[in-house]
């Protein structure tokens, strides 16, 4: 079933074509004045100077308006057209075609909402966290938005194939293991918190130079010992077996091992050991590199490494997979496609990249950027121009800013990975629409990558048409002073902590509200209203502006918050189990009260506002509609008795209730948001 402003822009269109023999947009929209009606059309206006274009006069807009008016066929839609102002035509719709309307779709889950008639395979590349490190509060909006906008393209029928795009390569990585080593070589000689205390007192020597320097030449001098006591790594390989490290510990070693190569004084202390029958030397602040050449020596993963990478990477990924199931996210294990995916295919993308740059442009449209791929101090870089030659992006000395795709030392950059990515999307994926969700602080970032793929015409979809490239950003999420959360200490809130202190917040209000309820619905109600709380907080606002997380907001029982909607939903399951939702079957939607009537023209919106939440990829805009729902519900409820209305109305208000119920399942449902029967 189409939507109102879809069979009202088809009825226009025929109307404007029969009176003046134009195509023209007929602007449809929701009226602003409710007075007036219901639906406006303001296509008169500028109708008018291309009616004069053709004809050679010049009507008056109202004239235009009242001729495309008398074309109109609405059949039983419309109660009344009229026309306001200065040629605005307004509906406003037939409540008893309204009412047939409605109750017709009353059976259907989807409630009549169509599918796309033109489903595209869509990537949305959401979440996206680091291994070896814990998820924290940035990570939120990402993985909320990034869900909620696979779910609503999903319902619309497109085949969605969601990417996380993980952290899980690169220079860190040596870090990482490096920091393994540490953990691992500390417990055989007997000292398993090593690490941990002397990632506290380096924290306390930061800014005390000689105490740093003397920590740092005892770190040396264990590094060394433990070295020289496992020169053939068999020690380190054999504890490796039995090792089984929490998240909390690999991320405390990889920022140790990270503070301790970036101090100066690491620069000068030298690290011996054996390899390949000679000795070598290397700088302390360098010996993770090492450890990154080791991992791919010879071109074959080196496997004790691989072995520490693999771990690593499963207790990262069981951490984020625990977190997305809390939240109710929608991301799978089978959707990870990490940066080392793509590791082998880095040198092949910078080679298509240059090839690509000097083919002057053959494979690309007229209007893509010009590309040229140039060396920079031995690094290798991008530059873009507009079609007619002018720098695209500067810096700010005026000068062209540059996109590095390989550093001088050889090594490849998230640059490389992302271009390597968008290829596979669009060449193995065969996807017509990429969706990356981000914060705003990578903009300009992904306006250099989309640039530097359609210059090397690699958006050209199997079917010859250029494959949309969207970057949807999002603000921060700050606390009450305007600043962005942390914890007392200045850390990151991880982000397990948070929804488990929702849950807990949760539990305490239901407790006190629901004390008669078993401890486990009280949980299970907790679980619901705490984590959407917490996700409403956010799809609320409009994405690309900053917040402020509130508990007391967003747990609050009134106003716009998850659980006021929860709540408004669990009183109409209430209704029915009073009432019997079987007394709706067959019944007739009678619309004569006001508050029916605005309550059944908002229900009729749904498809709309899913449409254009898509479209703009806002999910807010479904959030918004959601919210104005509940204030309609809650003056019917309050002015319109249900179950003590005499038949037909009883029947009629119960169908009502059961049109809304649906409406806010599917509404909180494409937000991700649970919406449990009691409260």
């Amino acid at each position: 079933m189409q939507t109102i402003v879809s069979e009202l822009d088809a009825a226009f269109r025929k109307a404007i074509t029969a009176a003046f023999d134009i195509d023209a947009d007929p602007l449809i929209g929701v009226s602003q004045n409710q007075t007036f009606g219901d639906y406006q059309s303001n296509a008169a206006m500028g109708l008018a100077k291309r009616v004069a274009e053709k004809t050679g006069q010049k009507p008056n807009p109202r004239a235009v308006a009242e001729q495309i008016k008398s074309k109109l066929d609405l059949g039983e839609m419309a109660q009344e057209i009229t026309i306001a102002g200065p040629g605005f035509i307004n509906i406003k719709l037939s409540p008893t075609w309204l009412g047939k309307r409605l109750a017709s779709v009353a059976d259907d889950p989807r409630l009549g909402i169509e599918k796309s008639p033109n489903p595209e395979t869509v990537v949305v590349d959401y979440s996206g966290p680091n291994i070896a490190k814990q998820m924290h509060v940035g990570h939120l909006r990402s993985t909320i938005i990034g869900d909620s906008i696979a779910r609503t393209l999903e319902f619309q029928g497109h085949n969605i194939i969601r990417q996380n795009h993980v952290g899980d390569w690169g220079t860190q990585f040596g870090m990482v293991i490096l920091g393994i080593w540490h953990l691992i070589m500390a417990r055989h000689r007997g000292e398993p918190d090593y690490v941990a205390r002397m990632a506290s007192e380096f924290a306390a020597a930061k800014n005390d130079a000689s105490a740093r320097r003397q920590l740092i030449e005892k770190i040396h001098l264990t590094h060394q010992a433990d070295l020289d006591a496992d020169k053939d790594g068999s020690l380190f390989a054999r504890e490796l077996s039995s090792f089984n490290p929490k998240l909390e510990e690999i991320e405390l070693a990889y920022k140790f091992v990270n503070a301790v190569e970036d101090t100066p004084e690491s620069q000068t202390l030298m690290i011996t050991r054996e390899q390949s029958g000679a000795r070598r030397q290397t700088p302390l602040a360098r010996v993770s590199n090492d450890v990154i050449a080791m991992l791919q020596e010879g071109g074959e993963v080196n496997r004790q490494e691989r072995s520490v990478w693999d771990r690593v990477r499963q207790i990262s990924l069981a951490h984020a997979q625990e977190v997305y199931d809390k939240l109710g996210a929608t991301l799978r294990p089978e959707h990870v496609k990490g940066e080392s995916e793509y590791h082998r295919d880095l040198g092949g993308t910078v080679e298509d990249l240059r090839r690509a740059a000097h083919a002057a442009g053959s494979a690309v449209t007229t209007d893509a950027p010009r590309i040229t791929v140039e060396e920079s101090e031995g690094a290798l870089v991008v530059f873009h121009a507009t079609p007619g030659g002018q720098p695209m992006f500067l810096n700010k000395e005026k000068e062209r800013l540059p996109f590095l795709i390989r550093k001088s030392d050889g090594a490849f950059l998230y640059a490389t990975t992302d271009l390597a990515a968008l290829r596979h999307r669009v060449r193995t994926l065969h996807a017509g629409r990429l969706i990356y969700v981000t914060d705003a602080r990578q903009a300009l970032h992904f306006e250099m990558l989309f640039a530097t793929a359609r210059g090397a015409g690699w958006t050209r979809a199997d079917d010859g048409h250029e494959v949309s490239l969207e970057h949807v950003t999002f603000g921060s999420m700050l606390d009450e002073k305007g600043k962005p959360i942390k914890t007392r200490s200045g850390e990151n809130v991880k982000l397990i902590d948070l929804l488990e202190e929702a849950e807990e917040r949760a539990f305490a209000i239901v407790s006190e509200k629901n004390a008669e309820l078993s401890e486990g619905a009280r949980h299970s109600i907790a679980h619901a209203v705490g984590i959407g709380a917490v996700k409403y907080a956010d799809l609320s606002k409009d994405r690309t502006s900053d917040y402020v997380f509130s508990w007391d907001r967003m747990l609050a029982m009134e106003g716009n918050t998850a659980p006021y909607l929860q709540i408004q939903h669990a009183r109409i399951k209430s209704i029915f189990r009073k009432g019997g939702e079987s007394a709706t079957a067959g019944a007739n939607l009678i619309l004569q009260a006001p508050q029916e009537l605005l309550l059944a023209k908002h229900l009729i919106r749904l498809g709309e506002i899913i449409d254009t939440a898509s479209r703009e990829l806002k999910p807010h805009l479904l959030s918004t509609y959601l919210y104005d729902l509940a204030t309609k519900f809650s003056s019917f409820y309050t002015e319109c008795p249900v179950l003590k209305s005499e038949e037909p109305t009883r029947s009629s208000r119960l169908l009502l209730c059961k049109l809304t119920a649906q409406t806010w399942e599917i509404g909180l449902d494409l937000l991700g948001i649970e919406h449990p029967d009691e409260m």
